[in-house]
């Protein structure tokens, strides 16, 4: 969100070698790992490899992939990373992923599809799952909210399979509230938080949903309100004034009242 940053962007050879650290001292075996913003090809190769090492140290592991690879302004897409990663999400990443977090977007890049619809974007979530992720979240849209241009969409479908061999889909629609400034970092707070929450409720999905985006409402409204404030009266907050206020909203990121529902569609 600033205009200038400074450091490095760390590549494959290095995320190797700190892996290989992590495997000299044993302390390789995971429950759970999370990918977001990645800029290399090399770099996610590996981060494929040692997933799949790590699948084999624990067979329970579960791994969320939030696929950064663009977004929507004013109805067009555009990608903010390199072209070439998408194959590599779609071929590679995906079909090793537990859990992925596309927006519509994304969604759409991965599957070749657009979503115009809400039927359109289960179809989608659909050959999202063909791919292999049990649990699929588009975290936002610009498909029609029922309750009113002031909602934004997420939609849910989570696929299990039962005992007996049969799968069951569960999908869901949550509605909540636009805030009408442009925050960085929401996306990979919603990608934790559905961790946290998907691990604290693994027969729920409808209940994990509720709390990941009532917790992403309570730090938008604390960040909006706190934003407004240091920015005075008719001006428009920036950058700085936008952070995300986490630290702040500890208790509510712990245990959020649950202030959007989810429908069960």
């Amino acid at each position: 969100g600033y205009a200038h940053w400074k450091g490095q962007v760390l590549n494959s050879d290095e995320l190797h070698e700190l892996y290989e650290g992590l495997k000299l001292n044993k302390v390789n075996r995971y429950d759970y790992v999370l990918t977001g913003y990645t800029r290399d090809t090399s770099f996610l190769a590996m981060v494929v490899d040692i997933v799949q090492e790590l699948k084999q140290q624990n067979s329970n592991l579960v791994y969320v992939c939030d696929p950064v690879m663009g977004d929507k302004w004013n109805g067009e897409g555009s990608m903010y990373v390199p072209e070439d990663l998408l194959p590599v999400y779609r071929d590679k990443v995906v079909p090793v992923a537990d859990i992925i977090t596309p927006n519509q977007f994304e969604a759409e890049l991965l599957t070749g599809r657009k979503i115009y619809t809400e039927k359109d974007a289960l179809e989608v979530m659909d050959v999202l799952h063909a791919m292999g992720p049990e649990t699929v979240v588009i975290t936002s849209s610009d498909l029609q909210a029922p309750l009113g241009n002031d909602y934004l969409i997420a939609l849910g479908s989570h696929r299990k399979t039962k005992a007996d061999g049969t799968r069951i889909t569960q999908r869901i629609r949550v509605e909540s509230p636009k805030v009408d400034a442009v925050f960085v970092g929401t996306g990979d707070l919603f990608a934790a938080m559905l961790l946290a929450w998907t691990h604290k409720h693994p027969n729920n999905f409808k209940v994990a949903c509720e709390k990941t985006v009532s917790a992403m409402q309570h730090v938008l409204q604390r960040t909006i309100k706190s934003a407004k404030a240091q920015a005075g009266e008719g001006n428009k907050p920036n950058s700085a004034q936008l952070e995300l206020r986490m630290v702040q909203s500890k208790k509510d990121i712990e245990n959020p009242e649950i202030i959007v529902k989810a429908t069960v569609l």
